[in-house]
């Protein structure tokens, strides 16, 4: 079933860009601080009152060149970053007024960079070493991106048609159009990194093949597949991450139902409710088998979705998919309640005994995490709790190995930003290793 025109404007970019006026106005309340709480609070430490500053002087190529020299994916964190937990939660307007605007003016100055194809880097003089990157998300691009800058030869694979990572895939329209991951892919690219698509290791790239061609290898590639329920019925339940890919990608392909059950309570559940209930759902309702006192998703997020008009089951476990013929009618749950802390640290839920109840819907969506990496077995590395074990330099139990992203976050959020910064810190680590040099050394710009 198609969608209409107002349905698709209801998953476009919720926030405007600013206007000059009001990026210039925005600017001129940052009081410019020395030592700037926003720019420790950035994991990429971007110099937050110096890139404001050049937008308040009107030199927008100096601002993005600021934020790049940082985050070579400033665009992307310009949008997806939380930036309520950190930049603009740092700010010390906090207290008696509004926050600077922090995204947004990031946001402003990385558009007009893009919007003028600037580039801001010339590679430094080949070194003649060669490094491969796996998996073209953020800390792969990252790290690609930072080694191509320091005059190596990067080649990065990517399993799948597009770069970009879940920033293309994952990451829903509202917050970010799959234009903006798709333009710095380009821009990696255009630093010199050979991007070679629909190559996966172990189906059509081999560990032979790295280890005899490459110097280096780093692994950015993230989490696998959303883990079963292992409830009956389990297979007329969709894929959150492949329902907002849909969404991005293909939207003809979206199912729609007018009662959605969500079953998470994450950042990523949350987008899924968003979607079903802007391409015209009638109710949409989240389930979470804990208190809403233990759910991951961010709290702006979860004040969002609210105001969306979604409703919530807490302390309810699905248990089984109920269905006529091959329609999908309800989800049974059973009402649970909170015991000791477990090894998460939160509260284990434990089912009521003859609790179980009904929600219906027409549609039921999951967005309960990810499995963990595999990649560590094929290569032979060593894990920690399922994740890529690293040192602090991000190398792996393999010498020449090194890894970052979402696949060593052993603990802690995984994001974006977070993997940006992996990305960053390893190449700089392996630039030393090849090199002899500290890869803090100031880089050529264009």
């Amino acid at each position: 079933m198609g969608h209409d025109q107002s349905e698709r404007e209801g998953l476009q970019e919720l926030l405007p860009p600013l206007s000059a006026h009001e990026a210039t106005l925005e600017a001129a309340r940052c009081l410019m601080c020395y030592d700037a709480p926003c720019t420790h609070a950035c994991p990429t430490h971007i110099d937050v009152p110096k890139f404001i500053k050049k937008i308040y002087s009107n030199n927008l190529k100096g601002s993005a060149r600021t934020i790049l020299e940082a985050n070579l994916l400033g665009a992307t964190c310009s949008r997806v970053c939380p930036v309520q937990q950190l930049c603009e939660g740092a700010c010390v307007l906090n207290a008696d007024q509004k926050p600077i605007e922090i995204g947004r003016l990031q946001r402003y100055a990385m558009d007009y960079a893009y919007g003028k194809n600037m580039q801001m880097f010339q590679p430094a003089a080949a070194t003649g070493q060669k490094i491969a990157v796996i998996g073209a998300g953020p800390a792969g691009l990252s790290c690609a991106g930072e080694l191509a800058k320091r005059g190596h030869s990067v080649t990065l694979f990517e399993r799948r048609d597009l770069g970009g990572g879940l920033s293309t895939y994952g990451i829903i329209v509202l917050r970010e159009p799959v234009d903006v991951a798709l333009a710095e892919v380009r821009m990696i690219e255009q630093l010199g990194v050979k991007v070679e698509t629909g190559r996966e290791l172990g189906v059509n790239l081999s560990a032979e093949d790295l280890r005899s061609k490459f110097d280096a290898v780093f692994l950015s590639v993230g989490l696998g597949r959303s883990p079963s329920l292992g409830i009956p019925g389990e297979e007329h339940i969709l894929d959150g991450l492949e329902y907002i890919e849909w969404s991005k990608l293909d939207t003809v392909r979206v199912p729609l139902a007018h009662e959605v059950a969500v079953i998470g309570a994450g950042n990523t559940a949350i987008d899924c409710a968003t979607i079903a209930k802007r391409l015209g759902a009638d109710r949409v309702t989240m389930v979470y088998r804990r208190s809403e006192n233990e759910m991951t998703a961010y709290p702006h997020e979860y004040d969002f979705i609210k105001k969306e008009g979604v409703g919530f089951y807490f302390l309810a476990q699905p248990v089984r998919v109920i269905v006529e013929g091959k329609a999908v009618r309800a989800l049974e749950c059973v009402r649970m309640s909170l015991g000791s802390k477990d090894a998460t640290g939160r509260p284990a839920p434990m089912a009521i005994p003859g609790s179980e109840f009904q929600i219906p819907a027409r549609q039921i969506i999951k967005a309960i995490g990810q499995e963990k990496p595999v990649v560590a077995e094929k290569l032979g590395l060593r894990t920690n709790h399922g994740f890529i074990a690293v040192d602090p330099h991000f190398e792996t139990s393999v010498p020449g190995i090194y890894a970052g992203g979402d696949c060593i976050r052993a603990r802690g959020a995984a994001s974006t930003v977070m993997a940006v910064e992996d990305g960053k810190l390893a190449a700089q680590a392996i630039h030393h290793k090849l090199t002899g040099n500290s890869g803090h050394e100031r880089q050529n710009h264009g």
